[in-house]
């Protein structure tokens, strides 16, 4: 029985990138041998065990056959026969197909155990898959999508750009659930240059079958794209800021629909929604000039007054990308700074348990406020 740290734990190391998370591979081993050296199963698709100490996770050696569908439409193989570059072989890229033995106390030694060239790759900064079963797994589009997005100074090399496209046209991409197309999504949109997420999908006839149907449009675009990628060196990294640039130009009926279809966390969606909708009112508002009704409508819309700092979040996104935000970052303040204790007592003591009642008096104050801070 041997154990081995494998893929990208090896990668980022020798790009002297921190390492968070290692995957270990046991070769020569046996599900009752993990078991009685108290590792406990995981999973059902294919032999996992976590460390009785650590609680890390340690995947027997194995082999897959394609058997359906999808990236779960796999038979894996597990056996002590199993080897260590048999294992790497099904691996998706090259630079993620490298391999070291952990002693005892689990510290690396010996030599980078690399079958499939992965080192050369690596420098070369080249994107290849390791075997044909490549194209056997669409997931592994998406993967490499997110991979570009965090690497974007390699390339793919030729003949893998064709086995990408190879698995758009065999239709299995809508095989992939929708958690684990938002999850690679999500992490190649908080990665150095999500645009180069975007341009793979391009490339590999990808975006039309994972993409709302405006972005893919919109994304065939070159000033598109320009302006895009200078929106996001604009922005910060965080998810919701990075989604509703890449969604603004979508209204938020086409928002929900994908938002849906993909699993979009809610707080996410509700970002980009929101954020269309301030898009829109800044642009129907001519000459830096915004209706006070239209304005209360986007704050109410917002909820800036029960999430004041998303209504916030939102407001200086618009202002980093160059929107008409001062008037409404001034509008917002007033507005919020209203004496709620005030505005109840201004209403009847008779009509002051009448929540419509109540929530009218709210309105025409915010109102007033808003009308007050656009005029001066």
């Amino acid at each position: 029985m041997k154990i081995y740290a494998v893929g990208g734990a090896i990668r980022d190391n020798l790009m002297g990138l921190p390492v968070h998370d290692i995957d270990y591979v046991v070769v020569g081993s046996s599900v009752e041998e993990m078991l009685a050296k108290g590792f406990r199963p995981v999973g059902k698709d294919f032999p996992v065990f976590l460390h009785p100490d650590t609680q890390a996770e340690y995947a027997l050696a194995r082999t897959e056959r394609k058997t359906g569908q999808g990236y779960k439409g796999f038979h894996f193989y597990a056996d002590p026969s199993v080897t260590l570059e048999q294992d790497l072989e099904r691996r998706d890229l090259t630079i993620n197909a490298m391999a070291q033995e952990l002693d005892a106390d689990g510290k690396p030694f010996g030599p980078i155990i690399d079958p499939y060239n992965g080192q050369e790759d690596l420098a070369s900064k080249v994107f290849r898959h390791v075997s044909d079963a490549f194209a056997e797994d669409p997931l592994r589009l998406l993967r490499i999508a997110r991979f570009a997005a965090r690497f974007p100074e390699f390339s793919i090399a030729d003949e893998t750009m064709s086995a990408l496209r190879a698995i758009v046209q065999s239709g299995e991409l809508n095989a992939l659930s929708a958690e684990r197309i938002w999850q690679e999504l999500a992490r190649g949109l908080i990665a150095i240059k999500p645009m180069h997420l975007f341009q793979v999908l391009l490339n590999t006839g990808a975006a039309k079958t994972i993409l709302p149907p405006t972005l893919a449009a919109n994304l065939a675009n070159e000033s598109f794209r320009e302006a895009l990628i200078v929106h996001f060196d604009l922005g910060s990294n965080r998810l919701e800021e990075r989604c509703a640039i890449t969604l603004m130009d979508l209204d938020s009926s086409e928002i929900r629909s994908w938002a849906e279809c993909v699993r979009m966390p809610i707080e996410v969606r509700d970002f980009s929604e929101i954020f269309s909708d301030l898009k829109l009112l800044s642009q129907k508002s001519p000459a830096d000039t915004y209706q006070a009704v239209d304005v209360l409508a986007w704050f109410n819309r917002a909820d800036v007054w029960r999430k004041p700092d998303r209504g916030q979040a939102l407001l200086d996104l618009a202002e980093k990308l160059g929107f008409k935000a001062l008037p409404l970052l001034a509008a917002v303040r007033q507005a919020q700074g209203l004496n709620t204790a005030e505005i109840i007592a201004s209403v009847e003591a008779q009509d002051r348990s009448n929540g419509e009642r109540i929530g009218s008096a709210f309105e025409s104050a915010r109102l007033a406020a808003i009308t007050a801070a656009l005029q001066s």
